[in-house]
């Protein structure tokens, strides 16, 4: 119930970070999309930092 929640909090945080740094409307639109797929790239590089850790 809280996660919907709180993905949407670091959507929104992750939009304004990424147009906030854009320097033209096409890097404003790749933005909004990193902003979307964030979480993927997180667990990715946490898995990543486990895994080389682990072996």
């Amino acid at each position: 119930m809280c996660g919907g929640a709180l993905y949407g909090l670091g959507f929104v945080g992750a939009a304004v970070y990424y147009i906030s740094h854009a320097t033209g409307i096409w890097s404003g639109v790749i933005g909004l999309l990193k902003a979307m797929v964030w979480p993927a790239f997180l667990v990715y590089e946490a898995l990543e930092f486990l895994s080389v850790q682990i072996a």
